[in-house]
């Protein structure tokens, strides 16, 4: 039975994994950070399956063209709560145009508002957006002659994250900044679907190594064809020598 369990985890396509997951109105978390850790395979199918009134909690919408951007364009996408709206032309467009709705949270605040989710920690303190345009209508708090806001926790519908490593048991290993918002977004949904760019049998992966323990992943893929993408291409001039 455990064996039969276990081998569950593993689902052939993203259209078999979000078979019957997917409906209107859902709570969805993406991961990912700018261009990096975004499960694309999985924001792909979700496209062609349509499910509309969507809010999606995510550190940024994608990029002109790329990741939730894609869901966006196609009108499926009433809220974001987000960080992040830079380098989204139609994110900005959209709301500006009272079209989305944007719940905007400092990052470390959207961070920890996650964990927090997963963690079964309802509601907690931070100084971070007292003052601000982000602490209005919540309420605050003294410590310690401070003052501070109370925040409250995230929790999903779905959780779709992306990993780098996975094993049969769900145990899923996370590449550089890919790791920044996929693990907490696995422990804060009551489905979460891991899309990966290899499946090792179970044991294979190191203890030590493992970031996000199999308990928390209900379905995995195997995806490929991962472009690497750069955000903001910087380039300087190379010193000229006597030479060049």
């Amino acid at each position: 039975m455990i064996e039969d369990a276990v081998a569950n985890k593993i689902f052939g396509s993203a259209a078999q994994a979000l078979d019957g997951v997917a409906y209107d109105g859902m709570i969805i978390m993406s991961g990912g950070f700018g261009l990096t850790g975004n499960p694309e395979d999985l924001i792909g199918e979700l496209r062609r399956l349509g499910p509309k009134g969507l809010t999606v909690i995510s550190n940024n919408c994608g990029a002109d063209g790329f990741g939730l951007w894609a869901l966006l364009a196609n009108g499926q996408i009433r809220k974001m709560v987000s960080s992040y709206i830079g380098e989204n032309r139609l994110f900005a467009e959209l709301y500006l145009a009272g079209e989305l709705e944007l719940e905007l949270n400092p990052q470390g605040t959207l961070a920890e508002r996650i964990r927090a989710g997963g963690a079964g920690i309802p509601a907690f303190y931070t100084k971070t957006g007292v003052g601000t345009v982000v602490a209005e209508g919540k309420p605050t708090e003294q410590f310690e002659g401070e003052t501070y806001v109370r925040e409250s926790w995230l929790r999903a519908d779905l959780a779709i994250i992306k990993a780098w490593k996975a094993d049969s048991a769900g145990n899923l290993i996370y590449r550089k900044t890919a790791r920044n918002f996929n693990p907490n977004m696995a422990t804060a949904a009551r489905i979460t679907i891991a899309e990966v760019e290899e499946i090792v049998p179970a044991g294979a992966l190191d203890p030590d190594h493992v970031h996000t323990p199999g308990i928390y992943v209900d379905r995995v893929i195997l995806a490929s064809g991962y472009e690497k993408r750069i955000e903001q291409r910087t380039v300087r001039l190379r010193p000229v020598t006597g030479d060049a």
